[in-house]
């Protein structure tokens, strides 16, 4: 478990954390969102120790992660997978680091194996891909078999085997009842794997809560309508007030008009409905929306939908 109570950043006259308290439970993935500057990766350095909060605390598994005598058991962390000296092998590295909590050699193998690299184990990092270099990092996270796990960027590089492969094991370690504190810019990769969000902006939280009840915010989605008199269905429509556009023939989006209203038109005008449902919102539009006005960095096109813009 990870708790932030008003845990605060300043760096001289700039506040990097403003106050930030939030809850990383056992037993779920918690995405941790925010615009560029937002404050995320400090916020995680100072969760392992590697900043100093000017002012609140934050604790893992009931302490500062610091006053835990065997840090990598309780905690693992991903937050820049090429801190490896280039010249180790993967499993000298890894051999390294078990040494100072006495892990021994054969766990060093299990999470080679588990990460897809014990083919790669006596190859110097400094010749790693990208995508190896995170599964190197996500081996050293969780070579102490921790209890809580912090991820920064996890799937950066990888294939989509490798994506694919990432999601499914974070499902299953929270499933273990572990807790997984999640960062990622990929909006439909963070729909699929987080159960509980943590939203920030410039260092303020701005939701702790789930995907369901952030996209449920959006309320104003268009309505797809799919009949063979479309056409004659669009004309209603439009004299009704609502706005239509057609994608393809025989397809219409609706806006400006519920699913029930424009049943009842279509009813009352002989046309055949094939389909009829309000597109459901994307975590990229709840969020976007969340965050407009916590910005710092906005390119021209204040509409963008980019999967980079956390």
């Amino acid at each position: 478990m990870i708790e932030a109570r008003n845990l605060t950043k300043r760096y001289g006259a700039k506040t990097a954390v403003d106050d930030l308290s939030f809850t990383a439970s056992p037993g779920e993935v918690t995405g941790f969102l925010g615009p560029n500057g937002a404050g995320k990766s400090t916020t995680m350095r100072m969760v392992v120790g590697l900043d100093r909060p000017s002012g609140g605390s934050v604790t893992v598994n009931g302490k500062p992660y610091a006053q835990h005598r065997d840090p990598l058991r309780q905690a693992g962390a991903l937050l820049e997978a090429k801190a490896v000296h280039p010249g180790r092998t993967a499993r000298s590295h890894l051999l390294a680091l078990a040494h100072t909590e006495g892990i021994g050699a054969r766990r060093v193998d299990e999470v080679l194996e588990l990460v897809g690299l014990e083919a790669v184990a006596r190859q110097r990092a400094g010749a790693f891909s990208l995508g190896m270099g995170q599964r190197l990092g996500m081996a050293v996270a969780l070579l102490g078999d921790p209890a809580t796990l912090l991820l920064d960027e996890p799937v950066n590089g990888l294939d989509p085997d490798g994506v694919l492969w990432i999601r499914g094991l974070l499902r299953e370690l929270a499933a273990q009842g572990r807790t997984v504190f999640l960062s990622s810019h990929l909006m439909s990769e963070m729909a699929q794997t987080a159960t509980h969000l943590v939203i920030v902006g410039r260092g303020r939280l701005l939701a702790d809560t789930t995907v369901k009840e952030l996209t449920a915010t959006i309320t104003n989605q268009p309505v797809t309508v799919r009949s063979p008199q479309a056409a004659a269905l669009s004309e209603q429509l439009l004299r009704r007030g609502a706005s239509v556009s057609t994608a393809e023939p025989g397809l219409l989006r609706v806006e400006g008009m519920g699913a029930a209203e424009i049943g009842e038109i279509a009813a009352a005008s002989s046309a055949v409905l094939h389909e009829l449902h309000r597109e459901e919102a994307s975590l990229e539009d709840a969020y976007m929306n969340l965050t407009r006005d916590s910005r710092e960095y906005v390119t021209d096109d204040s509409d963008e939908t980019s999967e980079a813009a956390a």
